[in-house]
């Protein structure tokens, strides 16, 4: 559920209109290319963290497997993304609130939000999972609901309304409207749009039984990803035009709210209103608890301030987690300040570095496979299927959509900020370096 809550989100609900946009009914075939990609990267990363079931999940690995910098990279990386995707989901938490109160100031909710997301986080580990499992589940249930409700509409019909088939699929300029390169800009949408799912490896360190718990998990949140994201976009893209579904601006005009107005069910919007909101929060409690721990994990190697790997009575890392919240004050200042002018740059960070935790993963999965075959180990008890060809492919495949980003008008500021962001962590690392050397000195002489 956690994993579910990473990777569900606004991006789903109100996102998946630039998908449509772009690739028309085809948007299904897109979803699903970028599943398959997603489901290597779950299953990759469950692999090496069955084996290695340490605190900062991948991090750790990268770190194990492709040397100190990489770990470096990957983590500092994987930490901005998640900093920047925090704000922005307590910002957009406040925006859905204003839905119903439009009079409450913006950074009163944003406030009272990122508060209770904080407090969360530093709670005992217990309640953080209890909290994103409802949190979750209302963003599953929902889901669920939508699918059965326009599987429905589809294949039977409604009361009062007759089955509308798939003809929609072909309506309105074809299949593909847009052809091939439609079809490739909606991957690269898509592709980032299950960004969260890696959230599963970070769980390891904090899992009873991580070498049951990680694979059981890794399964389910495949199975359960693919389903919602492809059966929920062919579902809109036959019930509602493409050319309707592809509109933007707000609640109100989300793929998911015109399916519930066509099927005649009152308050669609309100409703709808209401799972966004859940799926915000869920998505900033957990993208602060993946934030919070990859710092901890960069802590304990000696690649942040030592101060960080500490933890409560609870086993929260309070260090790490308040150190993590400084993308909701970043957030919260640029939405008082000049939403349309920083929003970007911060979406750029998340963004490019996500892509390049996504690529370190796939090369650390190549490293991990063939120095424990160099080594005779036993194979891993939860393996890839197809290693590592399918790790090569999919690493290409992320290659080519960080390439992408860079010649769209959606995410063309990725490679502008992103690309700095990361050339300013190699920079820094030669300072790192020496200030680890120094760490490891002193640790070995205590």
């Amino acid at each position: 559920m956690i994993s579910l809550g990473g990777a569900i989100g606004t991006g789903l609900f109100l996102g998946s209109s630039l998908a449509i946009t772009k690739a028309g009914p085809a948007v299904v075939l897109v979803y699903l290319a970028a599943a398959l990609v997603a489901v290597a990267l779950a299953y990759a990363l469950a692999e090496m963290v069955v084996v290695h079931p340490h605190a900062g999940g991948f991090g750790a690995v990268t770190n194990r497997y492709l040397g100190p910098f990489a770990g470096y990279l990957q983590r500092w990386s994987y930490w901005a993304a998640q900093v920047v995707t925090v704000g922005g989901e307590v910002v957009a938490a406040g925006l859905y609130v204003r839905f119903w109160w439009p009079q409450v100031p913006l950074w009163a909710a944003v406030s009272f939000f990122a508060v209770v997301v904080v407090v969360v986080n530093l709670a005992a580990v217990k309640l953080f999972g209890e909290v994103e499992y409802w949190f979750s589940a209302v963003k599953v249930f929902a889901l669920v609901m939508f699918v059965v409700l326009g599987a429905a509409y589809v294949a039977v019909g409604l009361p009062g309304r007759d089955a509308v088939g798939l003809s929609a699929w072909t309506d309105h300029g074809g299949f593909a409207p847009n052809g091939l390169s439609g079809l490739w800009l909606a991957v690269t949408i898509a592709t980032l749009s299950y960004g969260g799912v890696e959230a599963v490896a970070m769980t390891a360190a904090e899992s009873r039984q991580p070498d049951r718990d990680i694979p059981r998990a890794t399964r389910r949140v495949v199975l359960r990803l693919v389903l919602f994201y492809v059966l929920a976009t062919g579902i809109i893209v036959a019930i509602v035009p493409w050319t309707r579904a592809s509109e933007g601006g707000g609640i109100t005009k989300s793929p998911f709210v015109l399916l519930f107005e066509v099927a005649g069910i009152p308050a669609a919007a309100g409703i709808m209103n209401l799972v966004v909101l859940t799926a915000a929060l869920s998505a900033a409690n957990t993208t602060l608890y993946l934030a919070s721990r990859t710092v901890h994990s960069l802590a304990l190697d000696g690649l942040a301030p030592g101060r960080l790997a500490a933890t409560s009575s609870h086993g929260s890392p309070v260090g790490a987690v308040l150190v993590s919240t400084i993308g909701l004050a970043v957030a919260a200042l640029a939405a008082a300040l000049s939403p349309g002018d920083v929003f970007p740059l911060m979406l750029g960070i998340g963004l490019f570095s996500g892509m390049i935790t996504w690529l370190l993963v796939f090369a650390g999965h190549w490293a991990f496979r063939r120095r424990r075959t160099a080594e005779g180990l036993d194979p891993a008890p939860f393996r890839l299927p197809g290693a590592p060809v399918t790790t090569a492919l999919a690493a290409a495949f992320v290659v080519s959509v960080l390439i992408t980003t860079a010649f769209t008008a959606e995410f063309g500021a990725a490679w502008k900020v992103g690309s700095v962001f990361t050339a300013l962590l190699c920079l820094c690392w030669p300072l790192v370096r020496a200030r680890r050397r120094a760490w490891q000195l002193a640790e070995a002489n205590r």
